[in-house]
């Protein structure tokens, strides 16, 4: 194998609880809610799914719906989607809704996976690019700055400046494209089965991960190292393991 690509969110990066993201706004909005209220309020957001990178809503409401498929296709759409999400819930000031979005884009929301940096850093060593390709709808580049993992990735493909969301063959064609790959030399790394599983249509070997809280989920990025080293197939396709 030549290269590896992975997933952002639930892949390398876990973003943090939903009451950490709703405690945070509030206090550089200014604005102090009872503990009770404040359960309650993160937890009506959680399941809205309005926490990008958290859980999935438990439902869309109609004006989300339209455009929840295509979200990762612009910065416009996908904070139209998440914020559309939030206010279902009734928070002290309307303006929380957008000072929401915005924290969840501060690297301080993000906390790499315990093993992240040892196999990053240990693909560097073995002279395997890297690429990450992430369905987003915003520039995740200074999150890997902030945590000093960014000079171990050599491309990054995000969905909202190409205009086209996994599972599209065609974005990991660009990421592949870019680190001068062969598809059939290069292993997909994600948490989402149909999202990441497109990688599989250009021939690239697919492993998934379990998306968990980091401390849940010490270990599970190390068994990409076992795939580098025991490279393509003998035909060139890649062997694909899943978790």
């Amino acid at each position: 194998m030549t290269a590896v690509l992975f997933d952002f969110s639930g892949t390398l990066f876990r973003v943090e609880s939903t009451e950490s993201w709703l405690r945070g706004a509030l206090a550089e909005a200014g604005l102090v809610l009872p503990e009770a209220e404040l359960a309650e309020a993160a937890r009506a957001l959680e399941a809205m799914g309005a926490l990008p990178g958290g859980v999935d809503p438990s439902w869309l409401p109609e004006d989300v719906a339209s455009v929840w498929g295509v979200r990762d296709k612009s910065a416009e759409l996908h904070r139209a989607a998440y914020t559309g999400l939030s206010r279902q819930v009734a928070l002290p000031d309307d303006r929380l809704h957008d000072m929401l979005y915005d924290r969840h884009m501060a690297p301080a929301a993000w906390l790499p996976y315990p093993d992240a940096p040892e196999v990053l850093r240990a693909l560097r060593e073995r002279d395997v690019r890297v690429g990450v390709v992430s369905n987003i709808g915003w520039d995740l580049r200074p999150v890997f700055r902030e945590h000093g993992l960014d000079p171990y990735v050599d491309t990054y493909v995000l969905s909202y400046e190409h205009g086209i969301q996994k599972p599209d063959p065609r974005l990991f064609a660009a990421a592949c494209e870019a680190l001068d790959a062969d598809p059939r030399e290069v292993v997909m790394v994600g948490d989402n089965r149909r999202a990441d599983g497109g990688a599989a249509a250009l021939g690239c070997a697919v492993h998934f991960v379990d998306h968990l809280p980091a401390a849940e989920r010490p270990d599970a990025l190390r068994p990409v190292l076992d795939l580098v080293g025991a490279g393509a197939r003998a035909d060139g396709s890649g062997a694909r393991a899943e978790k």
